[in-house]
């Protein structure tokens, strides 16, 4: 189904929009990017809000499953070395059972994506559920982690614990009230003075704003990456739209969410490639928007 893609260009402090009709499905890579073969290529998605259940306002829970699987299709052609799922999998359920349910039929979707995955924990995730019954479910070891590949640090953090440190689960916690953990926050200092590699970060909530979607510490979470000298991007979601904003020398990056509105033009997704001379380019498909980092 045709549709409008805003797409922005950014080059040093320069932003060019423009926009394109075209089918996202058959969208094909920019001739820069097919040009310049990436060293590394990333799968981002966020805000499912997977469950079975009828729409509420602007989001449509069910049909992120149909959305993931074009979302698949895609990925299955450009080939990400690895899928990064930001946060809100699924969406909150009264009980712990129908929260299962949702988890087990997302993540049956999602697993045929990609063998590599990397999944960041949103205050929905575990709503109903316990960090470790819902790090269970998708089968990964730990909410917040680092790993290297092709030159470059990744780091998965973790903002759903309370201001007074309590984990988030089963109903304990306000979304108004994400935090990076004191634990968590010296672990992430650790991690960067240890590393000398270009460095990207994925969260949920946004480190980038002092609203009710942004993580309550994030000045103290900001002046970790800054003093390290080597972060380059920070991707997030959370509140559901596009945009970008430069804190410190550091890019942050919402994405938008895949839950909002009904049918499969109304969703997104995006492929990262990292290349050798140190640029990003993201490319966004259906309504997410195109980025440019040199």
């Amino acid at each position: 189904m045709p549709h409008v893609t805003r797409r922005f260009l950014l080059q040093g402090s320069a932003l060019v929009l423009s926009s394109s009709m075209m089918d996202p499905f058959a969208k094909q890579l920019s001739a820069e990017n097919v040009t310049a073969i990436p060293k590394l290529r990333i799968g981002l998605v966020t805000d499912m809000h997977y469950a079975d259940k009828d729409p509420a306002g602007t989001r449509h829970y069910r049909e992120s499953l149909a959305k993931l699987e074009e979302a698949g299709k895609a990925f299955a052609e450009h080939k990400p070395d690895f899928v990064v799922e930001l946060g809100d999998f699924i969406d909150a359920a009264a009980d712990v059972a129908t929260e299962q349910r949702y988890l087990k039929a997302i993540q049956a979707e999602f697993s045929q994506v990609a063998q590599d995955r990397h999944y960041v924990l949103g205050n929905h995730c575990v709503d109903t559920l316990t960090k470790e019954e819902f790090l269970g479910g998708v089968g990964q070891e730990k909410s917040y982690y680092s790993f290297d590949q092709a030159g470059h640090h990744f780091i998965v953090l973790d903002s759903c614990f309370r201001s007074d440190g309590t984990p988030y689960q089963r109903k304990n916690f306000t979304w108004t009230d994400p935090n990076v953990s004191a634990e968590e926050l010296e672990w992430l200092k650790a991690d960067l003075a240890a590393n000398d590699k270009p460095t990207i970060v994925f969260a949920h909530q946004r480190l980038d704003v002092s609203n009710s979607h942004g993580v309550k510490n994030a000045p103290a979470v900001r002046e970790a990456l800054e003093k390290s000298g080597n972060v380059q991007v920070v991707f997030q979601g959370h509140s559901h739209k596009n945009e970008l904003n430069e804190i410190g020398g550091i890019h942050y990056c919402t994405l938008v969410a895949m839950v909002e509105g009904s049918g499969e033009e109304n969703s997104g997704y995006s492929l990262l490639d990292i290349h050798e001379d140190g640029s990003l380019r993201l490319e966004g498909f259906r309504r997410q928007a195109d980025r440019r980092w040199r």
